[in-house]
């Protein structure tokens, strides 16, 4: 059953690469219209942590078994990512980019809470390594993850809050 590990862990580093390659296409507009970052000197700690993420899973992971609840709370979360993807459109991106004057996106799931993509993400950086019973490896990473999620939010609300999105 090697094949459901590496198919798996291949479908989510594919997933990232292009995700990648989506915000900085996104990123290089937004700025172009007028979009300023903000938040810039922690960005490459994020990456630094979903990097170390997925590489550890690549040595941890392979070859163990799948526990299909958690592949499946891992699947939910991956529709879920579809649609703040889907809604944010070409807003999408892995940077904090305001854009002043335009509002906030408070369509799909932005109508139910402020940061859905980041909701995705603690739940996966935890469903993940859960699936392949690394319970250790999904707490060190929640927590991490946690930290890095506490600067950026922090960081993210100040500046729609001095862009006057966010009241």
């Amino acid at each position: 059953m090697m094949w459901v590990s590496i198919a798996l862990l291949s479908f989510v580093t594919l997933q990232r690469l292009a995700e990648l390659a989506l915000a900085r296409r996104n990123t290089k507009t937004l700025l172009a219209e007028g979009g300023h970052e903000v938040g810039a000197e922690h960005y490459p700690y994020l990456v630094l942590l979903h990097g170390c993420w997925i590489s550890g899973l690549w040595l941890l992971a392979v070859g163990r078994p799948v526990q299909i609840v958690w592949l499946g709370i891992f699947l939910l979360l991956q529709m879920a990512r579809l649609w703040v993807v889907a809604t944010m459109g070409d807003r999408w991106t892995t940077r904090i980019v305001v854009m002043p004057g335009r509002p906030l996106v408070s369509v799909g799931p932005y109508r139910f809470m402020a940061h859905p993509n980041y909701a995705v993400v603690v739940g996966e950086i935890a469903a993940l390594p859960l699936a392949f019973g690394l319970v250790g490896y999904a707490a060190l990473f929640s927590v991490l993850n946690a930290i890095i999620l506490h600067v950026r939010i922090k960081a993210e609300n100040a500046a729609l809050k001095d862009a006057m999105i966010l009241k």
